[in-house]
């Protein structure tokens, strides 16, 4: 493989064809996106639920979480793409993509939105009670937008994760940038190097960005907190010395 990277030959060879890796890496890119937006919205809802009074919401939030966290991600596109035909619904393989790598990461940024939610002081909650709002208000307008800033860090984890994850496409044949990279590598002359490198890249250049991002921020908000905790300690020494 590594003569095949240096190989003059081989670029030219796969450069030949760099408009099916364009046209691969615009379908990775779309469904990274709709499966994010699938995955907040779902990861959202159940975060909130795991945190009702209500017992059976609760439960019902434990069970998504749970059953999707401990099933591999393979397995769920197989289902998604084996079983669903079954009882009349047929989807293609990019939209089974978008499906199952939305819902399994759905689960995971449900207990990031759970945790941000449980380190919201409880008396906030119960002060807005006591002016009357109910659950679905103190979430919109007191409790979610709080969160956003404690929950952004591991958000961005798991966006990356997300994005990764679209490789699963390639074992149901979907056309994305991963599958694209093996059936072009596997075909004709069987250049491996080229492709490969070139298939990494390009999910480096999607992932990258974002995980700086995502440290940057955390490291802002650890200097914030010390900074904050910082002040009242440097109050009460110099009220100690005068």
């Amino acid at each position: 493989m590594i003569e095949q990277i240096l190989s003059l030959q081989s670029w030219m060879t796969f450069l030949a064809d760099w408009k099916l890796f364009a046209q691969a890496f615009g379908i990775t890119l779309m469904v990274s996106i709709l499966a994010l937006l699938l995955a907040l919205i779902l990861g959202v809802f159940f975060g909130v639920m795991s945190t009702s009074s209500n017992p059976v919401l609760r439960g019902i939030a434990r069970g998504y979480v749970e059953t999707l966290q401990n099933t591999p991600l393979v397995l769920q596109a197989y289902v998604f793409y084996l079983a669903l035909p079954y009882i009349g619904l047929m989807i293609g393989q990019i939209s089974v993509g978008i499906y199952a790598v939305g819902i399994y990461h759905g689960a995971y940024i449900a207990e990031v939105v759970r945790a941000g939610i449980q380190s919201i002081p409880h008396g906030q909650s119960e002060a807005a009670a006591s002016q009357g709002f109910t659950y679905v208000q103190t979430m919109r307008w007191i409790i979610l937008p709080q969160t956003v800033k404690i929950i952004l860090p591991p958000l961005i984890n798991q966006m990356v994760n997300l994005i990764k994850n679209t490789s699963v496409i390639a074992l149901i044949g979907g056309t994305d940038l991963m599958n694209r990279t093996n059936d072009w590598a596997t075909t004709g002359e069987c250049i491996y190097g080229p492709p490969f490198l070139v298939c990494g890249i390009l999910y480096f250049i999607l992932c990258f960005p974002l995980a700086t991002w995502g440290r940057n921020y955390e490291e802002k908000l650890k200097r914030r907190d010390v900074h904050t905790t910082d002040k009242p300690a440097a109050k009460e020494a110099e009220g100690s010395a005068s």
